[in-house]
């Protein structure tokens, strides 16, 4: 990739007419903010929030042989996933490094939607396209086709259901059924990264306004409010969810992050089988390192790459550090060393500016919705 000026979403001039703060992300050009984070982080928890998520990575996989592709390709069993249904999962590299985690729809008996995280869409799109020699599947890079749209919180299913009469009801979790929304076609998932309850709308580019609009206006007697970047990392973060680049890289596999579950040896061979399953005998007697969580007794923030320090020395470093608004502190996930990875551990800090904070280690997710 050349350093060429960022990429603009379909609603670009809507976020920019709404006052949004942009930044450069994984070479998009995206919302950070549109006014407080800690306000629109509060609206998804409490009401609902909208997300622009245009920049995340579609991939269509087609034909005879689309699920074996998937299968080889990827470490969970993709041809198991009924049609309709969805999955997460991961592409890793031969050695068992995560090249990618990403979530797998099947849309029909042979066609698949694979969805990449943006800053490793095209990493995705060519080990895709390179596993699928010998294979009688297409893979087709679908990242312009779609505009994605997603709506978050508790009031969601009451907005999406006012503008749609798709069985919102009968949709699953991890699910997604082709419906039409406030008039525009969509593939309506259910999905979601904020640990709450809510729809991903993928739609065409020329559809997304129009459909922003819609959503905006259905959301308006239930507090709905646009939201940016910023406040879906802490609300993933406070959901517990890995974001890739921090608590995924192609330096981990599955098992060091603790999402061994997602890796199915008893589909046949595939990518990084070999090494996995190595990684995951060792994994039975305790990987290098653990993840936790950590909530702050003081006030200071924790960032990623500092250290998390016990008994004077360094046991281990924050993956992801933010001011949590649901809990009211400063929280962070880290990878620790195993004996210190235990839900209320004694005497862990982290390191922050050559002062050691005092945190206390919990289990992961520090919230988790009533359902």
């Amino acid at each position: 990739m050349t350093s060429s000026a960022p990429r603009h979403t379909a609603l670009d001039a809507l976020h920019r007419s709404l006052g949004a703060t942009m930044t450069d992300f994984a070479g998009w050009d995206m919302p950070l903010r549109y006014g407080s984070e800690r306000d629109e982080h509060i609206a998804v928890r409490t009401r609902a929030g909208l997300f622009d998520l245009s920049h995340m990575g579609e991939i269509t996989v087609t034909g005879p042989q689309a699920a074996e592709l998937l299968n080889f390709a990827l470490v969970g069993n993709i041809a198991s996933v009924g049609v309709g249904r969805a999955r997460y999962t991961m592409i890793c590299r031969e050695d068992g490094g995560i090249l990618d985690d990403l979530i797998v729809y099947r849309l029909g008996e042979t066609e698949y939607m694979v969805v990449a995280n943006a800053s490793n869409a095209q990493v995705v799109l060519d080990a895709l396209t390179e596993r699928a020699a010998g294979f009688d599947a297409e893979v087709r890079d679908d990242r312009d086709a779609y505009a994605l749209i997603a709506v978050q919180g508790p009031e969601s299913p009451g907005i999406v259901k006012s503008l749609t009469d798709a069985d919102l009801d009968g949709l699953k979790y991890y699910a997604g059924l082709p419906g039409t929304v406030a008039g525009v076609p969509a593939l309506i998932a259910r999905t979601g990264y904020t640990g709450e309850d809510g729809f991903e709308l993928f739609v065409k580019p020329e559809h997304a306004v129009e459909l922003w609009q819609a959503l905006t206006k259905a959301g308006e007697g239930v507090g709905l409010v646009p939201c940016g970047l910023s406040c879906r990392d802490t609300l993933r973060l406070e959901a517990g969810m890995p974001l890739y680049g921090h608590e995924l890289s192609a330096d981990l596999t599955p098992y060091d992050a603790g999402l061994g579950r997602v890796v199915k040896f008893d589909k046949g061979d595939f990518v990084g089988r070999e090494a996995l399953r190595v990684a995951a005998e060792h994994s039975n007697h305790e990987g290098p390192r653990v993840l936790v969580g950590l909530i702050a007794e003081g006030r200071r923030v924790p960032r990623a790459g500092y250290a998390v320090v016990a008994e004077g020395k360094v046991i281990g470093e924050v993956t992801s550090g933010a001011p949590s608004p649901t809990l009211g502190k400063p929280i962070a996930m880290a990878y620790v060393e195993p004996m210190y990875a235990a839900p209320g551990t004694e005497g862990v800090g982290v390191d922050i500016r050559g002062s050691h904070e005092p945190y206390e280690v919990v289990a992961l997710p520090f919230y988790k919705r009533q359902k």
